[in-house]
């Protein structure tokens, strides 16, 4: 490329983003330094508000219908649905069709036939591509981003906003950096006449990408950062949130993506799975979603192992079954109040990092379940329509059917009792009311499994067996994701982090289990709770790369023995 060329596409970049663009003769490009995007208040009367209630009027309005997309393409199939307002299930929001095997078929050779051009476009401007869409993200659609998220997966205000804009933003712009660190990672030593390096290559296949309903974040990054790094990809959107992923697609495209390297793939779990499992050219499933499943997936993939032209990657997030523990230290009541409300029962206790399960001292229960009743009580459960609403709905019919069991079960067995709330009225929208349990029995099914609902279960302990607890914390539930410990005492604090080691991959220390912010807690946990990869960051991309060392020659090579051996 010559110079002036190089400037005159550096320029035309510039117009929308300030990249730093290298001609391909130079090794050396750079990006802005990731900083979290702000979050934006909504204050009433503010013009961010005004924005996304004219949003929410024009979707309704509208009712997208949204086809598969394939190579640039819309497929409309016999399959239609809709999309339903989880707080009004009498609305659709929007329409979609489900590929069939033999489309989905057809997606993963478009996709295999667009992976050559792809693999062989210079990173910086690949990135720039995931830059520049999180620039409209932040800008031109942001209103529309948090109003599809509000109407489709009934989210709040607030918590439409710290995941579809700022977290999604915070993925990508994160993604991008971390790419850099990545690629910047060389051989610093090397033998005389010798010129070592490492060429980051994407994965030789194409990457399935599942994603859940709960966040539009997510869906945006484990479609979109595998494909940031020379992949080509297969996106299966959560049917319950087909509407918000659908334009997350979309500003990628305009935001400069090629045609048939991210596909569009709205489908039926089981339908989509075997038909990725079964491909020989599978590179890598990244996944959220329950643990049922992937375990399903992860089965597949062994049965089918022999039959791929590579090892296909694996990375998954599944579920918790999050933990507060209270010392009898604690003095501040509020504080262990105001996190566990927020941790148990924000988005309804739908975010994989909930609480639901926690451990209080005899000496401090009475004051804390009052604390917690007492500000239950407070809480405005509606339409996230309403601004003032701090819970809405839980997503779906499956989902408010299966709190409700967990109810029923919790009022008919000896060992529960219910502190607050415990009621499901399902007559317009899902709704599950805040509720509190209390437990004698700490090894009961309501400690162990996890509801994705706003239930929290309490096990009232005696403070002199601290120590034994939190032992019993560790051995309860399968899951390790998150935890959260409240205590004045660091060597309470100390201990804690020995025995709970491996029970969270996010720890947390007088804070709700909640809340983990792009950039300074990355996100991820084991054990049943998945493959610990934390997002956007460069051990996570490592991932959706196979690197190749290359060593050159420079000097002629003269003799072809070695001086031990004796002529």
């Amino acid at each position: 490329m010559s110079r002036s060329l190089c400037l005159a596409f550096s320029r035309g970049l510039r117009s929308s983003a300030p990249w730093a663009i290298r001609c391909y003769s130079s090794p050396v490009f750079s990006f802005p330094k990731f900083k979290n995007e702000p979050v934006l208040t909504f204050a009433p009367g503010s013009q961010e508000r005004e924005n996304v209630v004219k949003a929410i009027d024009e979707l309704k309005a509208s009712r997208y219908d949204i086809p598969c997309v394939i190579g640039g393409k819309e497929y409309r199939t016999a399959d239609k649905r809709k999309q339903l307002c989880p707080y009004n299930h009498k609305e659709a929001v929007a329409d979609y069709y489900c590929a069939d095997k033999a489309l989905i078929e057809k997606a993963i050779n478009v996709a295999l036939e667009a992976r050559a051009s792809w693999e062989s476009t210079p990173a910086e401007d690949r990135l720039s591509i995931f830059w520049k869409a999180a620039d409209l993200f932040s800008g031109k659609y942001r209103s529309l981003l948090l109003a599809s998220t509000m109407i489709g997966q009934g989210k709040t205000i607030h918590q439409a906003e710290i995941d579809a804009t700022c977290e999604l933003i915070d993925f990508y712009k994160l993604g991008v950096n971390s790419a850099m660190e990545l690629y910047s990672y060389q051989p610093k030593l090397h033998s005389p006449g010798v010129w070592n390096r490492v060429d980051y290559r994407g994965l030789e296949g194409f990457v399935a990408s599942i994603s859940p309903f709960n966040f539009t974040a997510i869906g945006g990054c484990i479609s979109g950062l595998p494909t940031a790094m020379g992949n080509v990809t297969l996106w299966k959107p959560s049917h319950t949130a087909v509407l918000s992923n659908y334009i997350v697609f979309q500003i990628l495209r305009e935001a400069g993506l090629p045609d048939g390297v991210l596909n569009f793939v709205p489908s039926r779990g089981p339908t989509f799975g075997d038909t990725i499992t079964s491909s020989p050219h599978l590179a890598g499933i990244n996944f959220t979603g329950s643990v049922e499943i992937f375990q399903h997936i992860w089965e597949r993939v062994g049965v089918n192992v022999a039959n791929y032209r590579t090892f296909p990657r694996l990375v998954g997030e599944t579920g918790g079954k999050n933990y507060h523990y209270v010392h009898s230290d604690v003095t501040d009541i509020t504080t262990v109040v105001n996190s566990t409300v927020r941790a148990a029962f924000e988005y309804q206790g739908q975010k994989c990092s909930a609480c639901s399960r926690m451990y209080v001292p005899d000496t401090l229960w009475p004051q804390v379940r009052d604390g917690l009743v007492n500000t239950v009580n407070e809480i405005k459960m509606g339409s996230p329509e309403d601004f003032t609403s701090f819970m809405t709905a839980v997503i779906d019919s499956k989902s408010c059917a299966n709190i409700a069991d967990y109810l029923k079960y919790a009022e008919s067995s000896p060992d529960l009792s219910v502190v607050a709330g415990g009621k499901v009225d399902d007559s317009v929208g899902y709704f599950v009311e805040p509720t509190i349990l209390e437990t004698k029995d700490p090894k009961n099914k309501l400690m162990q499994e996890e509801i994705f609902g706003p239930v929290l279960t309490v096990f009232v302990y005696p403070s002199d067996q601290w120590e034994k607890t939190l032992h019993l914390i560790n051995e309860t539930s399968p899951f390790g994701l998150t935890g959260a410990v409240f205590t004045k005492d660091r060597a309470v604090v100390s201990k804690a982090r020995q025995i709970l080691r491996q029970s969270a991959g996010n720890f947390y220390v007088n804070c709700p289990s909640t809340g983990s912010v792009v950039g300074q807690q990355p996100f991820g946990g084991s054990r049943a709770s998945g493959t610990n990869d934390k997002a956007a960051t460069p051990s996570y991309l490592q991932k959706w790369v196979s690197a190749q060392a290359i060593k050159e020659q420079t000097v002629p090579i003269l003799e072809w023995g070695y001086p031990s051996v004796d002529k």
